[in-house]
């Protein structure tokens, strides 16, 4: 999948007049692969092993493999556990929970501003579970 800015995709798409002629020109910038193909991806990218991901997201592993083989979708929290483990950015996280079809991480809620701040700090899951545990927040 090649990549666009989305707000440059969003201002193409607004002025448009023809959709059919937006979806053509834009269509190798669309996310058109499963979430397990694109998790599959980013650990090509990231050169990194789906058990270190596994381990690195704190899950079962039997769990963990069959989310890579596309058998089991993981919840909102899982899918930020997988992305903490495969060490992805912030904007890299923020990318996949939207290409999955979950919320991106908001800075207006303060579960969220503490992931955001985990990911951002490069903290393992542990850490960001204790910094939320400690703030009352639920775990991920």
């Amino acid at each position: 999948m090649k990549r666009k800015p989305t707000e440059e995709l969003l201002e193409k798409l607004t002025k448009t007049k023809q959709l059919d002629d937006y979806l053509k020109e834009n269509k190798e910038f669309m996310v058109d692969s499963s979430l397990c193909e694109l998790l599959n991806q980013l650990l090509k990218e990231k050169n990194c092993s789906k058990i270190e991901a596994i381990k690195g997201a704190e899950l079962n592993e039997i769990y963990g493999y069959q989310i890579f083989s596309g058998k089991r979708i993981p919840s909102r929290d899982k899918l930020i556990c997988i992305a903490i483990g495969i060490k992805l950015s912030l904007e890299e996280t923020q990318t996949l929970l939207k290409s999955a079809g979950f919320a991106p991480l908001y800075p207006k809620h303060e579960r969220d501003s503490i992931l955001i701040f985990g990911i951002q700090g490069k903290n393992t899951v542990p850490q960001i579970n204790m910094m939320l545990y400690e703030r009352n927040q639920e775990t991920i």
